[in-house]
């Protein structure tokens, strides 16, 4: 029997946040409708009449849902778990008629893309996992099972950095030359530069070694990092079955990545060779393979496929000393920062940090190199703060925390600010989420609300000047960048979380919640959440039920995937009814608010809200005591189904 506790305290001045939260969900619930209406045929795909020239495309489909199971696992309508599923399903038809996939998989193309595809299948997973189980197991086997052709077990590699259902794709192109385009070539300039003499006459691309034949050679075979993210495909499936293999698979390959790394002083090298040796492709080179450090994004791509083979080790395995596999390249592009205005860096990434930092373009902060070629280290940036944060929220370790408030001092900006931007990754806000969980900026969730909403009506007024719109294959970013689903908001104040890495990672949260009373995940109507503090010894959690009439009950589960235990909760308590008054008296008292302990020693705890009510909850987690699972307290095997 999970506790139960029911909440006492009158809600007599509803909260801004409460109010403006409930307000983002009715918004969502009406947008993601009219996004549908607009942009999607009846059987759930894209409205799209073109073709697919390149594979680079195939995951913008699928991206312009990713986050709506999110939602849904939120609290969003029920409606839309069946709507996310046709949108799959719908887009997983298309991009088969489209040759993209077989037997409804990439058929092969890397993962720094593929990562960005699986987004909404996780979710899925996550919000209807009996319904997906045996398409993860399948997915998952084309890398475990080396008979599929990706795995070699004896090297511990993926073969190639284009992979998936199809092992007859091989190389980095179907012509003769990688299609490397102009725009590209001045905004990163080109893979295997030392490849061509310096002051030789630029080939054309077929004979170009940068681009042709060289780069099939060099660059077409073997591993590189970004294959890590590979682990967050073999990490759901273990998730849903706990079979032991899925496990080893995933200790295994990230821990031969954690020994090649260890091998040149912890910083992870980005490839290696069919016979297993780094750099033995490009003449010893441990930078330079395909979306590497020399490759656009550099630490964009390296680090976050990093950082989810991390989690996925530390989680199947229970060692955290697997996040070492990030943290050392970490504080190597950290130790090498450069304090300059944005506007003197040499950044290849200046659309985004243009609109993410606004005014302190110009203001002097540190910057950090994302990429590594023969001429060190270049492409200097803003530290992006999506895995130092899934770091120190994974740990909840004193470093971690430490190396977060380092960058913050080396900031020339003030991490309090809430700007008014939405980044590709439904992210970027890491900073005052930060501030405001150390107890720097009380007003953080009503800015963030506010920045959310304008974000969504931004959208629905993009997609109101698009609809109608007949694509052609140069502009399908066109969906993604319509999609007025927001979560990030969401995600951090109700379930104390950073937003899920976005090439490929599974989400982390503090808490999630389910409706007891009908029986789903996601936060009851008219409830809002608030979870002010992620310290395992005392996260701080907000329920209000702003119903004056309904009550309503809300399960309380510790982590993302029940992998946490909630010991004890201290929890605000009002007994005494005095402070309504008599009959004639004009007004209210305060409300005497005491506290009161109860044990729980489980996953989960129910409270349950009368109506206009609010309770405090301070739990004491003991963090990652049982494998994370997608079962539910309302029953099911421990590792949801294995069909």
């Amino acid at each position: 029997m999970r506790p139960v506790i029911t909440a006492s305290v009158p809600l007599l001045e509803p909260p801004a946040w409460a109010t403006a939260q409930r307000a983002l969900f009715d918004l969502l619930d009406d947008a993601w409708r009219r996004f549908a209406t607009d942009f999607t045929e009846g059987d759930g795909r894209l409205r799209y009449r073109g073709r697919l020239s390149s594979r680079d495309g195939a995951d913008d489909f699928y991206e312009a849902f990713f986050n709506w199971p999110q939602l849904y696992l939120l609290g969003g309508h029920s409606d839309l778990l069946t709507a996310s599923e046709r949108h799959w399903e719908g887009v997983t038809r298309q991009l088969t008629e489209l040759g993209m996939l077989q037997d409804e998989f990439e058929r092969g193309y890397d993962w720094f893309h593929q990562g960005e595809s699986m987004l909404p299948f996780y979710f899925l997973c996550m919000a209807a996992p009996e319904r997906f189980a045996r398409r993860a197991r399948r997915f998952a086997e084309l890398y475990v099972d080396p008979g599929h052709g990706n795995y070699d077990p004896a090297h511990r590699i993926i073969r190639r950095p284009h992979n998936g259902s199809d092992p007859r794709r091989e190389g980095l192109f179907d012509g003769d030359a990688y299609p490397w385009l102009a725009q590209e070539a001045r905004m990163y300039g080109f893979p295997l530069e030392w490849t061509l003499e310096a002051g030789s006459d630029t080939p054309p691309p077929a004979r170009d070694p940068r681009l042709g034949e060289e780069m099939r050679r060099r660059m077409g075979a073997g591993d590189t990092a970004v294959n890590l993210a590979v682990t967050g495909l073999v990490l759901n499936a273990w998730i849903l079955t706990g079979e032991d293999r899925y496990r080893d698979w995933i200790a295994t390959y990230v821990g031969a990545w954690r020994e090649r790394a260890a091998a040149r002083g912890g910083v992870l090298p980005d490839n290696v060779a069919p016979d297993g040796t780094v750099g033995g492709l490009l003449a010893g080179r441990w930078y330079g393979g395909h979306y590497g450090w020399s490759w656009p994004h550099g630490w964009y791509s390296v680090g976050h496929a990093a950082i989810i083979a991390a989690l996925a080790g530390a989680a199947a395995t229970g060692d955290d000393s697997c996040l070492d596999l990030v943290r050392p390249a970490l504080d190597e592009i950290i130790a090498r920062g450069e304090v300059m205005p944005f506007m003197d860096s040499d950044s290849s990434l200046r659309s985004k940090w243009t609109v993410q930092l606004g005014e302190d373009v110009v203001t002097p902060t540190l910057h950090v190199p994302f990429r590594h070629a023969d001429r060190g280290w270049f492409d200097y940036n803003p530290m992006l703060m999506a895995v130092p944060m899934a770091l120190w929220h994974h740990s909840a370790s004193t470093a971690d925390r430490e190396r977060l408030e380092r960058l913050r001092s080396a900031s020339g900006y003030d991490w309090r600010t809430v700007r008014p931007f939405r980044s590709k990754e439904e992210a970027g806000h890491e900073e005052p989420w930060f501030a405001f969980l150390n107890g720097d900026d009380p007003s953080y969730p009503e800015r963030i609300l506010a920045a959310a909403q304008a974000q969504v009506r931004h959208r629905l007024a993009r997609m109101e000047r698009f609809r109608g719109t007949d694509v052609p294959e140069a502009d399908i970013h066109l969906w993604q960048q319509s999609n007025p689903v927001v979560t990030e908001a969401l995600v951090q104040l109700t379930w104390g979380a950073p937003q899920v890495v976005y090439n490929g990672g599974l989400q982390q949260a503090r808490v999630r919640y389910y409706d007891a009373t009908a029986a789903r995940p996601g936060l009851p109507p008219s409830v809002a959440a608030l979870v002010s503090r992620i310290d395992p010894e005392a996260t701080v959690v907000d329920l209000v039920n702003l119903d004056p009439r309904g009550p309503r009950s809300v399960i309380v589960q510790a982590g993302a995937f029940a992998e946490h235990t909630i010991r004890a909760v201290h929890h605000t308590v009002c007994e005494d009814p005095a402070w309504i008054g008599d009959l004639y008296d004009y007004g209210h008292g305060r409300p005497a608010v005491t506290s009161a302990t109860s044990r729980a020693d489980a996953p989960w705890l129910r409270v349950d809200l009368p109506p206009s009510t609010r309770i405090r909850l301070t739990l004491q987690l003991d963090l990652r005591t049982r494998p994370p699972s997608y079962r539910t307290p309302f029953g099911g095997r421990d590792h949801g189904v294995t069909s």
